[in-house]
């Protein structure tokens, strides 16, 4: 508004300088002259104003351009970097399931997977929920296992979802067997980063860095399942059972597909319909 003024202002200033020049085109009139003096520097003046302003007025407009432009771009690299997430997120479920899938070819039992949809809320219980249950094969007591090792097994089902106790909860327990030697033992729960190998004798030879797997006798894993390595043993002087610690295989807080042993049919005896 105040450019539009000014040139306002120049052109009635601009009209009257033309129309008094017009009246004293001679050279030699001291009028002419005189006037040109009063109005130059005023003329200036006011041509150097509306300069200056015109020039706010159009960095003003390239402000609002550039203001545009970084508002789109902003929004475009948005949209990059949720595709680029949403490409990286797929890229590593994909690479997740084909290990499960090479894993599953391994197994002789048929399986179900299963996605981990929740987790228990509770401190004192070491559980996740998954999206699979009986209206896909999933009872209770099945082993959930996934290509690391044993994850823990089903303790309750629903049409559509199950819950698994988590090899690591202090109310787990899993017949093992040390690898390289045989001693036997129970691995239970005992933090959500380790568990403990009991009722190993004393006396057999269990070392640290061992693999400890699934013995097959307690009737719900199946035998050579991996459970964990041994980091720590403590055998005392009296007693006849060694303390061992088992890190399990399993990272329990990265657990996000799992797979369920389903019951393999039981045989037909000979006479049986």
């Amino acid at each position: 508004m105040l450019v539009i003024t000014l040139v306002i202002a120049v052109i009635a200033v601009n009209a009257v300088i033309l129309s008094v020049t017009s009246r004293h085109r001679d050279s030699t009139n001291p009028v002419g002259r005189y006037v040109l003096v009063l109005i130059g520097p005023f003329q200036k003046a006011v041509s150097q104003t509306i300069g200056f302003f015109s020039g706010v007025w159009r960095h003003y407009f390239d402000l609002v351009s550039a203001a545009r432009e970084v508002e789109a771009l902003k929004k475009a690299l948005g949209r990059a970097i949720r595709e680029n997430s949403a490409c990286t997120e797929i890229r590593l479920s994909n690479r997740r399931l084909r290990k499960m899938l090479n894993f599953e070819k391994k197994i002789t039992r048929r399986v179900v997977a299963a996605e981990v949809v929740g987790r228990d809320p509770s401190p004192w219980f070491k559980a996740v929920i998954i999206d699979k249950g009986r209206a896909e094969g999933v009872v209770k007591g099945l082993p959930v296992v996934i290509p690391e090792g044993i994850a823990g097994q089903i303790i309750n089902a629903a049409g559509h979802y199950a819950k698994v106790l988590l090899l690591v909860d202090h109310n787990s327990a899993v017949d093992a067997l040390d690898q390289r030697t045989r001693a036997r033992g129970i691995v239970k729960g005992e933090t959500s980063e380790r568990c403990r190998f009991q009722y190993v004798l004393r006396k057999r030879d269990v070392r640290i860095g061992d693999t400890v797997i699934s013995s097959g006798l307690d009737g719900i894993f199946p035998k050579g399942l991996r459970i964990g390595n041994v980091t720590g043993i403590v055998k005392r002087s009296s007693g006849i059972f060694q303390q061992v610690t088992v890190t399990p295989f399993v990272d329990f807080e990265k657990l996000e597909e799992v797979l369920v042993l389903l019951r393999p049919p039981r045989p037909a005896f000979a006479g049986e319909p």
